[in-house]
Parts: structure tokens; C-alpha cells; sequence
């Protein structure tokens, strides 16, 4: 005897009568005679079920399945045949031969067939046929769309949706019928028929006879909605189409002339009408005249689609959202909570961007604080904090505290967001948020919670001075008991940022070393790294002998990585360039940078004979590294919501990825494969072309320690024609260049259809210590040929061709020095005794300090450091620039004074330190 589990009981289901096994045995049921249709009414039900909650049947079963209820097309009973429609509409997706049914459909989908189960045929018919077949159906869905029971004609247009994608010129050759499905007036019945008496379920009796139609009024219009989403998927290629169906249906500046009576239609078409206003800014007058005229109409759920997206356009003035705020500020009031929800949510997200305008609703926001709905109370109060003023910021924080314990912790992140933003926009009330905040710090809550309320007092910290101390303090105790590992670790590293800096720095190392107590290994290690940077930076010789004996406690410690902190840290502790190099060190290795070359000496055998060399890697700040890392916070995530859901572009990929890119490229190239690894490839191609031309263009250049690689992409736009043997010719303009071109590997066939192609042309340098610059004139050579319009063969003979393209540009910045970040005064002194140049050159063309700081980092292609790219100063400015030489040329530093004056311009004295001589001279070339 089987015995139901708690859940099966809980749920009323049996797992026998539930189990797939069982379903199939029983199928034999539809092969009765007589057919009961109870008994496959009940069967067909527990298939579909089974099938709702994820149960798979193999091809094998569902096939069985699929044609067994297929056998019940010959029983009159409309809730059966119903059913039966139901299941092989979810069987004919695994079933196979599931097209035999089709003329079995399409008999009850007949004009004249006055049945109940019409519809479902419809909906089945969708399922069953090939998307080949859909001309030869064509005729039945056409008369469906257009009839007056709106089942009928909704059954069709979701069907014809669905077989868009697989259709679409057979679809739309439907648009008229679309077109009248949505100006149809009031449908003269719901349901066309009824089976007999025996009712819904059939209980009642057996009798199959069908009766007469059952004339009921529909008031919905439903089949509007549907046939406005099937008519504006059938345009929403173009633009103008959809512009004047919204007009069209839009009912004019009022809104009262439109035959749309479904609201959800109406919310649909507002939607249109959203997205047309963010593509083309141009009819948003229009646009918005009709959003207007809609927030007057009769249903809430129209004027507050109307109002949102009213709110949510870009750029919209003060003045515009007026009326829209008004009827938010109605739904206030409303008794039904789901407006009051909406309206708040709505007005947190535009309080972001128009706090002033959001502000005439603060009364009626005020009153819903107290709102037993929690939700609709914290966008209230979101809401308030964003848009209120200085004097009302302790009575909210009060009001605030009272409800935390009550609500969810994505609400407690919005909250926290929210107050945030208000401390930084009035930092004297700094000291009542800050208390806020640590105290909803020792709340229960979870991961995201915490890490929501540490970065606010993070933010703190960073842009309010005053709040330091007191802050660094709340987070000192919030570490003592902190379940979160990540946090306490970002915690212990910003108090060895600003800990040496307070002006008691001893008063947080108890803090810091009960972790190294207490804590695990990874908190361990991190604790240790902080007390490091006190005693590394602070200027008290007590509290760094302090710090060395807590350090040598560590040398003790089970963790090998705590440990070996502890032994490094002892160890530069008595070496100052050690410690500026290891504790102080402002710059890291870009990762990216540092992966791709790791990768490059993994894969070169010839390199494992030698140390892996990291002098080339370039090296950023700590600021870019934490910019380049950095993932959507959550309080920008999970901040005031915003409806629409736009998917975001992805993101550029950096230039140490696009430098791997090309590295992976070249290595599938035969003839480079002797050339070693990649000192240097183009951040960005080079154009030689307009983008209007038929043949486009463009140029990456690829260092090598011996060579020099120039990779054209090549794209043909011409669709009947192909391009055949397409070479580029180089012509050095200096006969010095040092350069001696070696091959062109050519490219043999390039269409429309596989462009871009690449072309490259090696070049051997003759003193690989010597930098190499100049241009080249460069020429397209090719064979044209015409495709042959029926077989797009290309034909037999072509003519020779050649296309004259843009210079290419062999220089410092880009091709050989690449941006490295450095700290200026320590290393300018340090290479004071190498080779160095000072020149001094006049830019008479330049207007302005700020234009020829842009023209120098520019050219030069190195790292603008300390902000200096932002001239101070009108007439006097100093640009400091860091970068790397390619090819173990090592660091290279620039400081260019210079000064401004309307009549001659700018006059710069250009100071080069190098640790290479050549390094210094193609500095100082490029600028000359």
C-alpha cells in the first residue's frame, strides 16, 4: 500500500494517479466503445497537468499519446473535444507525424462550424502545421480573424502571431483583417455555442447533440488587443507605418475619438507610441498631445500607463509633466492599493531626475508613510527623502527607523540608497544619517543589505570630510561581529587607506589585530595587509615598533598566506624602496595587460629558456583598476525601479583584450609563426577609406621584435560583384625608413557576403633596437568580376582594378609607447641620471592650454598623470605623461611646460627621461 507524502497531501495529488507511467497504461481508455467521456476527460486533464509541472514524454510516448486522443475526433462531446484540442496542442511539440490531424482541424475550424470548440482547433492548427503550409490555411485564418465571436477571432490572431516568425510573408498579407479586427465594433456573442445539458464537465448527461448558440454580449474586446500586437509586429520595421497607426488609433489630441475600447489595447498602443518617441525625438510633440489626451480617459489602468510613460521620456521639460504628475498625485489617494503602489513607484523613479517637479506631491506622500502596505510606504518615503528639503531630514530619518524591522531588505536597500543620495546632497546633516545608518548596521539582514549600507558609509567617507572619523569608527565596530567575510575584508583595507591618515591612527589597530585574532584566514590575511599600511605610512616610530611586534606574532600563524604577509611586510619595514614599492605603491599591473602576456609566454617554447620579463607590462591606478573591476552596485541596481526593461549594450572591450584578439589572430597565421610574440598591436584601426565608398578599408599595425606586420581589413559593399586576388601595394615615402618589405599574403575571393576580409604585408626591420617611423602610400589592387545574377557565379573574365587609399602612419604614440601610470616625482627622480632631452617647440595654432594638453597625449599616446591633462591655470600649465617603450625600451617619462599667449600660442619646453637613449629621441621626433 502506497502511503502520499505531506506535500502530496497538502496538494490533494497522488503520486500514482500523477505518474506518467500510469497516464500511459491508462490511455487505452480513448480505444473504449463506447468512449467515456468522463474517464478521457479526467486522463486528458492529468497529461496536460503533467506536462505543466515539467514532465517529458519521449518521442515514443508522445507520439502514442498524440494519436491515441486523436481517435476522440469522432465523439460529439464539446468538453471533451475541447480536452482533447488542449493535449495535442502541448503533444504536437514532441510527437512526430503530428501533420496527419491536419484536415481533422481544419473540419472544425469551417466557417459554418457552429461549435464551441472552434477556437481550440484554431490554436492546435498552429501547433500542427509546417510553416510551408501556411498559404494553404490562409483562407481559414482570414475569416477567423474577422469574425464577429470574439474567442474565434482572438484564437486566430495569437495563432497568427505565433507563425510570424515562421511566415512572415504569408502573415502579413493579413494586415487588413488585422486592421478591421481592430476597429471592430461590439461582438454580438462570447461564446457561438454550447454542448447539451450535460453541462461543462459532462456530469449532467450523455446526449452529444449540440444545441444552438448562447448569445451572451462581449464587453471585453480582447480580440483588439490581440489584433494591435499582431499589426504592429507586421510594421514594426517601419517606423512611419507605426507612427500613423498611432495616430490613426490615438483618437486625436483628446483621445476620444479612437475605436480602441480594451484598455490593455490601449496601454499597448501607449507603449508604441513610447517607443517611437525614443527613436525619433521629432514627433514627440505629437506623441506627447496623444498621451495627454489619454491620461483623461475612463480607465486607471490607461491614464496611469499614459502618466509613466510620460514620465520615463528623455529628456522632458518641468513644464510637460504637470498634468501626468497630477493624475499620480490622484492615484495617491486611491483606495486600491495597487494604485497607490504604482504611483509612488512611478514617482520614486522620477524623483531621480526631476526632484523639484515630484515635490507638490510630498503631502499626499507623507500621508502614506503610515500606509499599512509596507511597499507603498517605502517608495513613499523613498520618495520624500529624494525630494525633501534640510529642515525635514531628522523628522524623516525618525519616521524612517520606525518601520526598518518591518520590511524586506531589497526595500531596506532602497531606503538606504535614498539616504545616501540625500547626505550627499546636504552634508551637514551628515551626523543623524550616519548614526542611521550604523544603525540599521547591527540590524539582522542580509548580504546585500549590509553591503548596501557599508558602501553609503563608504561614499561618506569619500566625499564628506567631516564624517571620516566617525565613520571609519561605526565600521571599526561593525567588524567585530560581521558574519560577511567580503565585507570585513573591504573594510580592513579601506582603514588601512584612511586609518594612517586620522589624526589618531592608533586608536583603530586594536580593532584591526582582534581580527587577526579572531577572525578566519582569508579576514587574517587581510588584517595584516592593513596593519602593514599603518606602519608603513605613519610617522610615530612607537606605533610602528608597535605594529612590527603585533606582525611578528603573525609569523606564528596556521595560513600560510598570513605568514608569508607577515614576513614580507617585516622585511620592508627596515628597506624604504621596499616599502614605497610594496606598501605605498599608488599603480598596479593591468590585469588584462598582464594575463595577455602571460598567456603569450605559456604558449612560446622558445620563451620558458628565459625569466618571464614584466617590465613591458603597462601599469594603471588603483582608481582605473577599481573602474575597470567595478560591477553595477546595488544601489544603482536595486534604486528607484524603472519599467522598462532596455538591455544593455555590451561593453567595448578593453585594449589589452583587443591586443590578445589580435595575438590569438596572428597565430594562426603560418608565416608568422617564426616572428615571436606581439610587442605592440593598433588600440584602435586605422580608416583609409570614406565610409561611403564601395570598397572600405582599414589599417592595424602589428610590432614585432624583427618585424613589422600591417593587417588590412578589406570590405566589399558591392552585392554583385566579387573582388578577386586583392593585394596592397606599400611605397615607403622615406627611402630611410629602415624597413624591408618581405611578402603579401593576398586575399583570393571577397564578396558582400564574406567581407571583411584581410589582406597583410610583412616588413623586416633592419635595426630592430632602432624605432622605425614614417609613411607609406598604399594601393588596392584587385580583380573585378561580375556575379551572375541567377547563379551568383562569378563570370570567367574580370578586369584589373586598383583603388587608391589613405596613408598609413608608422609613429610613437600608438605604435610603440604604450599609456603606463606612474608615480611622476619618485621616478622622475629616479631616472634623473639617465638618458634625458629637453627642447623647446612653439604650436602656434593651438587656442588654448586645454587643446594642446588634448594634442600631446594624443600624439605621444602615454598616461596623462595627477589630472594634469586638465589645465589649472588660463596661461601657464604642466602635462605630466608616463608610458612604456615597446620591445624592452622600459619607462618613458614627458614633462611639458607650457605657456599660453593670444599673439604666439603655446610655447612648450618638453623634458624626456628615458632609460634608452632611442626611447627619449622618438619622444622628442614625434613632437617635432
Amino acid at each position: 500500500m502506497a502511503f502520499a507524502s505531506k506535500k502530496e497531501d497538502e496538494t490533494g495529488l497522488s503520486s500514482y494517479y500523477n505518474n506518467k507511467t500510469t497516464v500511459i497504461q491508462e490511455a487505452r481508455v480513448f480505444n473504449d466503445t463506447p468512449v467515456s467521456p468522463r474517464k478521457c476527460r479526467a486522463l486528458l486533464t492529468r497529461i496536460v497537468y503533467l506536462l505543466y509541472i515539467g514532465e517529458t514524454f519521449g518521442t515514443q510516448e508522445a507520439t502514442t499519446l498524440f494519436f491515441g486522443t486523436t481517435k476522440l475526433f469522432q465523439n460529439k462531446d464539446s468538453a471533451l473535444r475541447q480536452a482533447v484540442y488542449l493535449a495535442i496542442k502541448e503533444l504536437a511539440m514532441t510527437a512526430e507525424d503530428v501533420i496527419m490531424v491536419t484536415s481533422s482541424i481544419m473540419k472544425d475550424m469551417q466557417a459554418n462550424s457552429d461549435v464551441v470548440y472552434r477556437p481550440n482547433a484554431i490554436r492546435a492548427l498552429c501547433r500542427i502545421i509546417d510553416p510551408s503550409m501556411a498559404q494553404g490555411v490562409e483562407r481559414f485564418f482570414k475569416a477567423a480573424i474577422v469574425d464577429r465571436n470574439p474567442s474565434i477571432a482572438s484564437a486566430a490572431l495569437v495563432s497568427a502571431y505565433h507563425l510570424f516568425p515562421f511566415a512572415k510573408d504569408v502573415v502579413k498579407r493579413w494586415v487588413n483583417e488585422a486592421q478591421e479586427a481592430v476597429n471592430a465594433k461590439a461582438s454580438s456573442s462570447f461564446f457561438g455555442s454550447s454542448s447539451n445539458t450535460g453541462g461543462y464537465l459532462g456530469f449532467g448527461g450523455g446526449s452529444s447533440q449540440p444545441s444552438g448558440p448562447q448569445v451572451i454580449q462581449s464587453t471585453s474586446y480582447i480580440a483588439q488587443y490581440h489584433a494591435l500586437g499582431l499589426l504592429y509586429l507586421i510594421r514594426q520595421q517601419d517606423r512611419m507605418a507605426v507612427t500613423k497607426m498611432i495616430q490613426q488609433l490615438g483618437g486625436g489630441k483628446s483621445g476620444s475619438g479612437t475605436t480602441l475600447k480594451n484598455p490593455m489595447a490601449l496601454c499597448m498602443l501607449i507603449r508604441y507610441a513610447a517607443k517611437v518617441i525614443e527613436e525619433d525625438p521629432n514627433v514627440q510633440r505629437q506623441m506627447v498631445e496623444l498621451l495627454e489626451g489619454w491620461l483623461r480617459h475612463k480607465s486607471d489602468m490607461v491614464n496611469f500607463e499614459a502618466a509613466r510613460a510620460i514620465c520615463e521620456m528623455k529628456h522632458i521639460q518641468p513644464a510637460q509633466l504637470t498634468k501626468s504628475i497630477a493624475v499620480l498625485q490622484l492615484f495617491l489617494s486611491s483606495p486600491k492599493p495597487v494604485l497607490k503602489f504604482a504611483a509612488t513607484r512611478t514617482l520614486a523613479a522620477l524623483a531621480l531626475t526631476h526632484p523639484q517637479s515630484v515635490a507638490a506631491c510630498n503631502v499626499d506622500l507623507e500621508a502614506l508613510i503610515a500606509d499599512p502596505n509596507r511597499s507603498v510606504a517605502t517608495y513613499a518615503i523613498t520618495t520624500l527623502l529624494k525630494t525633501g528639503n534640510e529642515a525635514s531630514v531628522d523628522r524623516l530619518i525618525k519616521q524612517i527607523t520606525g518601520f526598518m524591522a518591518e520590511i524586506s531588505d531589497e526595500f531596506k536597500v532602497i531606503i538606504v540608497d535614498a539616504v545616501r543620495s540625500l547626505c550627499l546632497k546636504f552634508p551637514s546633516k551628515h551626523s543623524s544619517m550616519l548614526t542611521f545608518l550604523s544603525g540599521v548596521l547591527r540590524d539582522e539582514g542580509g548580504y546585500d543589505f549590509k553591503r548596501a549600507v557599508v558602501e553609503a558609509i563608504f561614499d561618506m567617507i569619500k566625499f564628506i570630510g567631516d564624517s571620516k572619523e566617525q565613520a571609519l569608527s561605526h565600521l571599526c565596530e561593525f567588524i567585530e561581529d560581521c558574519e560577511f567575510t567580503k565585507l570585513s575584508v573591504r573594510i580592513l583595507h579601506l582603514l588601512g587607506l584612511e586609518g594612517p591618515k586620522s589624526p589618531q591612527p592608533a586608536k583603530y589597530i586594536r580593532f584591526i589585530y582582534n581580527r587577526v585574532v579572531l577572525e578566519n584566514a582569508t579576514v587574517r590575511a587581510a588584517a595584516v595587509t592593513s596593519l602593514a599600511k599603518f606602519g608603513a605610512n605613519s610617522a610615530e616610530a612607537t606605533l610602528k615598533r608597535s605594529i612590527t611586534v603585533l606582525l611578528r606574532r603573525c609569523l606564528d600563524d596556521v595560513d600560510d598566506e598570513v605568514r608569508d604577509r607577515a614576513a614580507l611586510y617585516l622585511k620592508v619595514f627596515g628597506e624604504k624602496p621596499l616599502a614605497d614599492a610594496y606598501v605605498k605603491e599608488e599603480s598596479v599591473f593591468s590585469l588584462a595587460a598582464l594575463e595577455a602576456k602571460l598567456v603569450a609566454y605559456v604558449k612560446d617554447p622558445a620563451a620558458a629558456a628565459q625569466p618571464l620579463d614584466i617590465s613591458s607590462v603597462p601599469k594603471i591606478s588603483r582608481a582605473q583598476a577599481a573602474q575597470e573591476s567595478a560591477r553595477p552596485s546595488a544601489l544603482d541596481t536595486i534604486g528607484a525601479p524603472i519599467a522598462k526593461s532596455v538591455s544593455p549594450a555590451p561593453q567595448a572591450p578593453t585594449a589589452a583584450e583587443t591586443q590578445s584578439a589580435y595575438a590569438t589572430q596572428l597565430a594562426d597565421v603560418p608565416e608568422f609563426a617564426d616572428y615571436g610574440s606581439v610587442l605592440n598591436s593598433s588600440a584602435t584601426p586605422a580608416q583609409l577609406t570614406e565610409s561611403e565608398t564601395e570598397y572600405q578599408v582599414t589599417c592595424v599595425k602589428h610590432i614585432f621584435k624583427e618585424h613589422i606586420v600591417f593587417q588590412y581589413n578589406v570590405s566589399n559593399t558591392l552585392p554583385d560583384t566579387v573582388l578577386e586576388q586583392l593585394s596592397v601595394i606599400m611605397t615607403p615615402q622615406d627611402e630611410e625608413s629602415g624597413l624591408v618589405e618581405d611578402f603579401i599574403i593576398p586575399l583570393p575571393s571577397l564578396t558582400l557576403a564574406n567581407s571583411p576580409g584581410i589582406v597583410y604585408v610583412s616588413f623586416t626591420r633592419e635595426d630592430p633596437a632602432k624605432y622605425s617611423i614614417g609613411s607609406f602610400a598604399c594601393t588596392l589592387k584587385f580583380i573585378s568580376k561580375e556575379l551572375d545574377p541567377t547563379t551568383q557565379e562569378p563570370e570567367e573574365e574580370g578586369y584589373e582594378d586598383e583603388y587608391q587609399l589613405e596613408e598609413v602612419e608608422l609613429s610613437a604614440g600608438g605604435d610603440y609607447i604604450i599609456p603606463s601610470y606612474a608615480t611622476f616625482g619618485s621616478e622622475w627622480d629616479r631616472m634623473r641620471s639617465g638618458p634625458s632631452a629637453t627642447e623647446t617647440f612653439l604650436l602656434g595654432a593651438m587656442e588654448s592650454l586645454k587643446a594642446a594638453c588634448e594634442s600631446i597625449v594624443e600624439v605621444l599616446n602615454m598616461e596623462p598623470l595627477g589630472g594634469s591633462e586638465v589645465p589649472t591655470s588660463d596661461s601657464v600649465h604642466t602635462l605630466q605623461l608616463s608610458g612604456l617603450a615597446t620591445g624592452g625600451g622600459g619607462k618613458v617619462l614627458a614633462r611639458c611646460r607650457m605657456t599660453f599667449s593670444r599673439g604666439t600660442g603655446v610655447t612648450i619646453e618638453l623634458g624626456v627621461r628615458a632609460e634608452k637613449q632611442e626611447v627619449v629621441d622618438l619622444v622628442v621626433s614625434a613632437i617635432a
